[in-house]
């Protein structure tokens, strides 16, 4: 090598070489640049590795987020069908009750028009007044001739052998009594026997309906005078089948013993042929009670009687309840051990005498054993009868 050339080397690298210990100084500066610009890459390697963790995980979070709202979003959804569901079967229902309920006061509709067509062709044929002119003259009927309508309670009560039915003046004495419940009843001869005191109990009548129409084939006969009863309907009959009287046919004539009056019953030849409002169907019936008042023989003289329609009657509704008597008791386990009459008045003279807690009876009635008796209760609980 010439010494141009190694000028031209020196001035090419002016480094020192590697194996001088410049050489090795400046190898060992230029490393630590190079492993200092490795750390600097590591680090940032490692930020960008975290940064890129770090978005992994929010990316992962945010995913089970979606996934838990798309959960949460489908049970919602679903849940809201179901409702809808739900309201839409409600609707259908209530469109069918709805729909039954049309039906049902339709029928009513059809029910109650009948009902009034039926009551208007009876209000046609029995009510109505023939026109004629109505004058008050100033006159009027005592309250005395009035005839009330009243309806007491008539209860059977059916007795149990070897039992009493005891009713005193006093509701006092029967509590009494009803409150010491044994009684030893003293027969005479030592010998006596125990009985029980009870509370009768009755079912009585709280409500009653009745739906009642005038009947096409039957009157009422009413102002009738005191006779024979046979007399009576034998003579009423004969009046009225005649038709010169405006009678006709006479298919029954009966008294009604509560009170005082005579039905009587045409034939109806034409019930099921006319119509109700036919006027030969009504001939018989309705010309009697319109002229309402007849003039009858009875008693080889003229008695004015008077005709009025007849109502038909059907219970429609009837409520009852469980009334304890206030002054009458029951005596239970009366042995038949002597004559019916000896023991019934050993036990009245018994329940007689305040000493026993007893007072003074109004009613008094034994049925031995192995016999049926019935006991009846008019009246209010106040005013209570047996027979």
């Amino acid at each position: 090598m010439s010494s141009d050339e190694d000028f031209s080397l020196v001035l090419a690298d002016p480094q020192p070489l590697e194996n001088t210990l410049e050489g090795i100084k400046a190898s060992i500066t230029r490393y630590k640049k190079k492993h200092e610009q490795l750390i600097q890459e590591q680090q940032e390697l490692a930020a960008s590795r975290d940064d890129r963790r770090d978005m992994t995980e929010k990316c992962k979070k945010r995913s089970i987020k979606l996934t838990q709202d798309l959960k949460e979003d489908q049970r919602s959804y679903k849940e809201q069908i179901e409702n809808e569901k739900a309201k839409l079967n409600l609707m259908e229902q209530e469109e069918s009750e709805l729909l039954k309920e049309i039906q049902k006061v339709e029928e009513a509709l059809k029910e109650e028009e009948a009902k009034k067509d039926h009551l208007k062709q009876q209000s046609d044929v029995f009510t109505a007044v023939p026109e004629r002119e109505v004058v008050f003259a100033g006159s009027t009927e005592s309250e005395d001739a009035a005839e009330p309508f009243e309806m007491k309670p008539r209860v059977v009560y059916p007795m149990e052998g070897g039992t009493v039915l005891i009713t005193f003046e006093e509701e006092v004495v029967a509590k009494k009594i009803l409150a010491m419940k044994k009684h030893q009843v003293d027969l005479g001869g030592e010998c006596s026997i125990t009985v029980e005191a009870r509370p009768v109990q009755l079912m009585l009548p709280t409500l009653v309906e009745i739906d009642s129409e005038v009947s096409a084939q039957h009157v009422l006969v009413s102002n009738l005078p005191e006779m024979d009863t046979e007399t009576l309907l034998n003579k009423l009959e004969i009046h009225f089948s005649k038709s010169k009287h405006g009678g006709g046919e006479v298919e029954s004539c009966e008294m009604l013993p509560d009170s005082g009056t005579v039905v009587i019953a045409f034939v109806d030849k034409h019930s099921e042929q006319a119509p109700l409002m036919e006027p030969v169907l009504l001939s018989v019936a309705r010309g009697l009670t319109d002229t309402e008042h007849h003039d009858v023989k009875l008693h080889q003289k003229t008695h004015r009687v008077r005709v009025t329609p007849f109502l038909n009657g059907k219970i429609t509704n009837l409520k009852t309840k469980m009334s304890a008597c206030p002054r009458t008791v029951l005596l239970t386990g009366v042995p038949d051990l002597m004559e019916r009459e000896t023991l019934q008045d050993l036990l009245e003279i018994h329940f007689q005498k305040s000493g026993n807690g007893g007072g003074e009876i109004e009613a008094f009635l034994y049925n031995p054993l192995g016999q049926h008796t019935s006991a009846l209760f008019e009246g209010v609980s106040s005013d209570q009868k047996e027979e």
